[in-house]
Formats: structure tokens, sequence, C-alpha cells
């Protein structure tokens, strides 16, 4: 017996071997072939460069080993801009800062091998405003900073931390603040909102806040995407009497409700203060109310009855939270405009006769069942203005629309590659009237598009997104152009930013500086890290 296990085991260790030889006989050749060389050179990642940071045309040295061999081939560059190299020996290479430099990593390539270095900063006329008190940001999207009569501002979005002060007790999407972030502890809102929040207005002596949220701080229920809030914080509730079905021994009782008795079945992506009532947009599909009075069947519980109303995307609710049905609805057949056959989004201002203009954009075809590529203004009574002409508007979607009322100007994003019949790189400038401004040119992107633009009261244009290069130059997320659609000198020294912009408001410093309120979902910005929420000066 143990002789047969002996030659078994032989057996079996012999199989193996020859089974080996087959791999290696089918593997053949690695595949990979032989790699690439150590080029053999070190750029000091501990020292840093000389000067450390400067304006463009800095002359800038960098410890490196190793570079003389390749001193002929090779490229030096701030953030992936070529520089002119002005000596190289064997322990540090002299370079200026190319004109088109930004902050980021200073890297050295030959050939396609690249080695990595140091940090430089780059200075140019956008800066981190250091008067800004809000430095940790909050921890989800920034929707909007609205700022009030009082010298204060509600900053609104989908965080529960704002600069920290959320960490024990949550701010749940709904902070008040100083106009320089410094956060208000005064103001009620308890638990806040329960879901996100997309806008908010003063009206009527409320604050009135949408989103998609069906409760708010101890009104848990019975809310729909929309309710108003007191000054302070708190929300404006009422006091109702509700019975339940009569039988032998009646049951009256009492309850707290939100006092705005109105919402939409889905969310609320704008909201607007629109001739004395309140006018909110989203891709909603009814209007919705409850009846806190009517019997309950079972007779075991109090019930609210939830009614609906079709009324599609565009609605305008008294300020008791009724519907307006002077506004865009057909009393004969009880249901709404049927607005647009995609997904919307708007812009509302006013004009030089102080009428509300409101711009519906986004992905659609038609309006109130007639043809509309992508964008339409209603007038303010809330049918389509004629004096509003795009054409065939944009060939594909628009991601974002923006108005300036110094320049009388709109600001348009997207995806789309022509406007009206005309090229129009995801970027375009329209008149007043819709026509395209072709004196508005955008360059051309690599790594992606742009998300949001807004152009501020001196003409320049500040734009986000996921793009890497525009018009073969690096911009990692953020660039301003100029009105022409140029990058603009000196504005575009800033280093990677990671994420997008929902808005950009014109302000100022503490110290007085002409500065941009960056809001929006980002935790990145000139290579330093920042959380949705931020203010730069701009020269």
């Amino acid at each position: 017996m143990k002789q047969l296990k002996y030659m078994l085991t032989i057996f079996f260790l012999i199989a193996l071997v020859i089974q080996g030889c087959k791999q290696e006989e089918e593997l053949g050749e690695d595949p990979y072939g032989v790699g690439k060389q150590p080029l053999g050179i070190a750029i000091s990642q501990t020292a840093p460069p000389v000067p450390a940071e400067g304006i463009v045309g800095t002359t800038v040295t960098i410890k490196a080993t190793g570079l003389m061999p390749y001193k002929d081939q090779l490229n030096l560059m701030f953030n992936g801009e070529k520089a002119e190299v002005v000596n190289i020996t064997a322990t540090e290479i002299i370079a200026k800062v190319p004109a088109t430099g930004s902050t980021g990593n200073i890297s050295i390539a030959i050939g396609d091998q690249l080695v990595v270095g140091p940090q430089f900063t780059v200075t140019g006329l956008v800066k981190t405003d250091i008067t800004w008190k809000a430095t940790a940001g909050t921890n989800g999207y920034v929707s909007q900073f609205y700022e009030m009569n009082d010298g204060r501002a509600l900053v609104i979005g989908s965080f529960t931390n704002y600069d920290n002060k959320g960490i024990v007790t949550p701010i749940n999407r709904i902070a008040r603040v100083s106009l320089d972030g410094e956060y208000d502890r005064t103001f009620r809102t308890g638990r806040g909102a329960n879901g996100t929040l997309s806008r908010v207005i003063e009206i009527g002596g409320r604050f009135v806040i949408v989103g998609g949220f069906t409760g708010y701080n101890q009104r848990t229920e019975n809310i729909s995407n929309i309710t108003t809030l007191f000054p302070n914080g708190a929300i404006d509730t009422v006091y109702i009497r509700t019975e339940r079905r009569p039988t032998l021994t009646d049951t009256i009782t009492h309850k707290w409700f939100p006092k705005f008795n109105g919402g939409t079945n889905a969310y609320i992506n704008r909201v607007y203060a629109h001739q004395g009532k309140i006018l909110a947009t989203g891709d909603f599909r009814y209007y919705v109310k409850r009846d806190y009075r009517k019997a309950n069947y079972d007779n075991t519980r109090d019930t609210v009855i939830l009614d609906s109303t079709e009324i599609r995307q565009i609605l305008r609710f008294n300020l008791d939270g009724s519907l307006d049905k002077t506004y865009r609805f057909n009393t004969a057949t009880n249901k709404g405009g049927v607005s647009a056959n995609g997904p919307v989004d708007t812009y509302m201002h006013t004009d030089a006769a102080n009428l509300e203009k409101l711009v519906v954009f986004g992905s659609f075809s038609t309006f109130d069942d007639q043809p509309a590529s992508r964008i339409i203004r209603l007038t303010a009574a809330g049918t389509k203005d004629a004096s509003f002409n795009p054409g065939t508007g944009a060939n594909n979607t628009i991601g974002s629309l923006t108005y300036n009322s110094t320049t009388k100007k709109y600001l348009i994003t997207g995806s789309f590659t022509q406007y009206n019949g005309k090229p129009a790189n995801g970027i375009a400038l329209l008149n007043e009237d819709g026509s395209l401004d072709e004196s508005f040119t955008a360059k051309s992107y690599e790594g992606g598009y742009a998300y949001f633009a807004r152009q501020i009261s001196t003409g320049l244009i500040v734009v986000s997104g996921d793009f890497r290069k525009y018009d073969n130059v690096t911009r990692n997320g953020f660039m301003i152009l100029t009105p022409t659609g140029a990058l603009a000198p000196g504005y575009n020294a800033t280093g990677p930013f990671s994420g997008i912009l929902s808005d950009v408001v014109e302000t100022k410093s503490a110290d007085g500086k002409k500065a941009l309120l960056l809001l929006g979902s980002f935790n990145r910005f000139d290579n330093q890290p920042y959380n949705n929420i931020m203010r730069v000066t701009i020269e």
C-alpha cells in the first residue's frame, strides 16, 4: 500500500511539471514587452520652488537632478502649460511662468514620460477672500444665498452642517448668516426641512421655501414641497378643529397644521414673487391641497384628504396656498396649461417697463402644444411673448440660463452646438429679443462641458463645468471669459476647480473690494479644499 501511494505521488508531480511546461509554451513571450527605463530625474518635493508664488512672467527656480542628459528635449510646465526654460544645471532648472500658466503642479515632460514636481501658485486678479467667515463651508449642495433687507442672508440647499456649527445639532438645509457668512444662531428653524430646499423668497411678511420636502421642524407631514415661515424661521401654522365620522359619541379634536395649504406632487425648482402672488416652476404635474375637516370613513382616526388638480410645470399660488386659477388655467376643463413636453427650468426678470418676464428653458420641442426649441419666454400674463424670437432655438438641451440687467443679455449653457442654425459651442450670449449675439464666440473644449455661466456687470463671464481645457489652454473646470468669448487676461490664474456652480453672486468683501460669492456643489477651488460656498475678490 505504501509503495502504491509513493508511485501515485510521483505520477502527480510529473503531471504538474508537464502541465506547467505546456502553459509556459502557450503563454510565449511577455505580452507587455520591456517597460521603459526610468529617466533618472528627481524633482525635490521638500524644497519648494523659489519663489513659491508669483504672477505670469515670474522667473522660478526648481530643485531637480538628472536633467542634463535631456536638457535639449524636455518641456517644463506650470499646471500643464509649457514654460520658457532659462537655464538647467546639475541641481536645478530655472523657467518663467507662461502667460497661460495657472496654479498647480510643476511638471517635466520628456517624450510621453512625465515627472511631477511641487505646486506653484500663480497669482492673478481673482483671489480667495480672506474676510469670508464661513471657511468650512457646508457638507452639502448650496442652491441659493438670499440677501434680506436687514443686512443678513439665508443660505439654503441640501446640507445638514454649516461652517461646522451643525455637528451636535444638525442645521437642516437652511441657515441665516451675515453677509460675510457668519452663522446666526438666533434663527429658529428647529429640525429644519426634511429634504432639499431649492429657493426662498419673501412675500406678505413671510418667507416662502420650496424644494423637495414633506416636513419642517415639528410639522413632519402635510407639506408638499412648499411652505411659509415666520421671519424668525419658525413654520407658520394654524390650529384647526377636526371631526371624526358622526357616531353616537362624536369626537372633536384640534391639531396644528401648516397654514400654507397647497403644494405640488413633485419637486419645485424655482419660486418668484409675481403680482403679489407666488409663482412656482418645476417638473410637477399636479397642484395638491388638503382638506382637514372631511369625515373619516373608518371612524378610527383623524384623516387628511388630499385633493389634486392637473397643472404642469408652472403654477401660481395665492398667499394662503390656494391655486390661482386666473393664471395659465382653463376653468372650463379645470386643468392648467399643457406647458412643455420635456424637463424645464426657468429664470424670471423684469423688463424696462417693470413687467415680469419668465424665460422657460430645458429639453423640450413644444410648449402649450406649439413648436418651441428648448427656450421660450412668457409675458406677465403667462402667455407666449411674441417679442422674444429665438428662431429654431438650440439644437440640444439648455442646462442653465442667466440674465444680466446691465448688459441686457441672456447667457445659456448646455449640450447644444447650434442656436438658430448658427454655431454655438455649448455657451451662447443672447440679445434680449432672443436672437444670438454673434459678437460672442465660444471656443473649443477638451474633457467636458460648461454647466453654468453668468455674465457679471463688468461684462466678464464666469463659467464652471467639467472641462479641462478651453481654447487649448488648461482651465480645470473654472474660467472667466471676455464678452467675446476669449479667456480674460489676468483672470485665469486660479488652479483646479472640482464640482459645479449653482450661482455666482456679485457682492463686496468686508474690506470693500469687488467680490463674487460662489455657490454650488464643489470641493476644490484654486487647488485648495473649499466646500460648496466661498467668496473671491475680483479686481
